[in-house]
């Protein structure tokens, strides 16, 4: 019921009868607009061109959910996280937790968007992506997949109602406010899908339908929204970098929303965000792009092997493993897989570092550092 944003003196709360919002100054907006739409066309174009997305791009899906997370206090870095998906054993409880919640992520945005083939965005749809966010994790003991039924508000941790920093709709009041949310999220009478789409983030964020995991699910579903409105091919644009970044900007111009009627604020936010995340989802896909090409030639000529571009693509799916998961999953028979790796690891071709040796029953874990380097934007391992 809180949260770790900075407590205020007077609660803000939500804006009752005040959805959808009717004084949006589009003048204001149009600079940004035409901006945001060039840089997710430009986008999209690039992700016609990359053969398989969803394994290639799996790395930055893996890295929203890491950032998205962290906006919720999380503290774990996307190396940890494949480190401990790997079979890692060296990492503390709290760390486990934490993986755990980013990879509870990924498996609820995955399902949502396979969804999203085969039926229309619903209430229901937003239930189960919900069930799975929070399955094992905490939180799991807040009803997952099921809307609160009382009082919940957002201030410091084991604050009381009245000093929250914010209250959003009251109980009673939030199915018709969810219906609302709902018609509006697939209504086709909008002017501009983009300003749409800004809105329905906020309001999700501001009716804070669940006891727990909203913040988390109201990003995932930016890019659920841009896939189901086919502005984009894949569901691979990630806003969690921009809204982390700007994380004091981001409460701050929510809160304005029900306190001063700021959409217009609002919205130039996040069509900001827009901008900068679409110039940067586009440079790290295209490195990652290259990378692939460069990888396919370089593991073909130190392997000699008919394999090399199964071991490329398992590479690219999972940059943190252990050798017998690769021998498992790859598709390679299990000596050729053996001597893949052994060429891989060797100091002459030294694309694959060993971030654990084996030791007694524990297998080697492995890392394919220009891959994170790409996708954490960090420079490289940080475990």
């Amino acid at each position: 019921m809180t949260s770790t944003e900075d407590n205020m003196a007077t609660p803000v709360k939500y804006h009752l009868d005040k959805f959808p919002p009717t004084n949006i100054d589009w003048e204001q907006l149009v600079p940004l607009l035409g901006r945001a739409n060039i840089g997710l066309g430009r986008y999209d174009g690039l992700l016609e061109g990359i053969p398989d997305a969803n394994v290639l791009l799996s790395p930055l899906m893996l890295q929203e959910a890491v950032l998205s997370s962290k906006i919720e206090g999380t503290n774990i870095s996307l190396s940890e996280v494949l480190e401990i998906e790997a079979g890692g054993d060296g990492a503390t409880q709290s760390k486990r937790d934490d993986a755990e919640e980013v990879l509870n992520y990924r498996e609820a945005l995955n399902f949502a968007s396979h969804a999203l083939d085969e039926r229309s965005f619903s209430l229901h749809l937003l239930r189960e992506a919900h069930e799975l966010l929070m399955r094992g994790v905490r939180g799991r003991d807040k009803k997952p997949g099921a809307f609160r039924d009382v009082q919940n508000w957002i201030g410091y941790q084991g604050g009381a109602i009245e000093e929250a920093s914010f209250i959003p709709i009251p109980p009673e009041q939030l199915s018709g406010g969810m219906e609302r949310w709902l018609e509006y999220f697939l209504s086709t009478d909008g002017p501009d899908l983009l300003v749409q789409l800004a809105v329905i983030h906020l309001e999700f964020e501001a009716l804070h339908p669940f006891m727990d995991g909203n913040g988390r699910l109201g990003r995932m579903v930016i890019p659920l929204f841009l896939y189901h409105r086919k502005i984009l091919r894949s569901p691979d644009f990630y806003m969690s970098g921009y809204l982390e970044a700007q994380r004091d900007q981001y409460i701050e111009a929510m809160r304005a929303v029900s306190r001063d009627g700021a959409w217009t604020q609002w919205c130039a936010f996040f069509l900001q965000g827009i901008i900068e995340q679409a110039s940067q989802n586009q440079r790290k896909a295209e490195a990652i792009l290259e990378l692939h090409r460069r990888m396919r030639r370089a593991v073909a000529e130190a392997t000699r092997s008919q394999y090399a571009d199964l071991a490329v693509d398992f590479i690219f799916a999972r940059p943190v493993f252990s050798s017998p998961d690769f021998a498992k999953n790859s598709g390679i028979p299990e000596l050729t897989a053996s001597r893949i790796l052994r060429a891989l690891k060797s100091k002459e071709v030294n694309i694959l570092d060993t971030i654990r040796p084996s030791s007694g029953s524990s297998p080697s874990i492995l890392a394919f550092p220009e891959l994170l380097y790409i996708a954490e934007g960090t420079g490289g391992l940080t475990i």
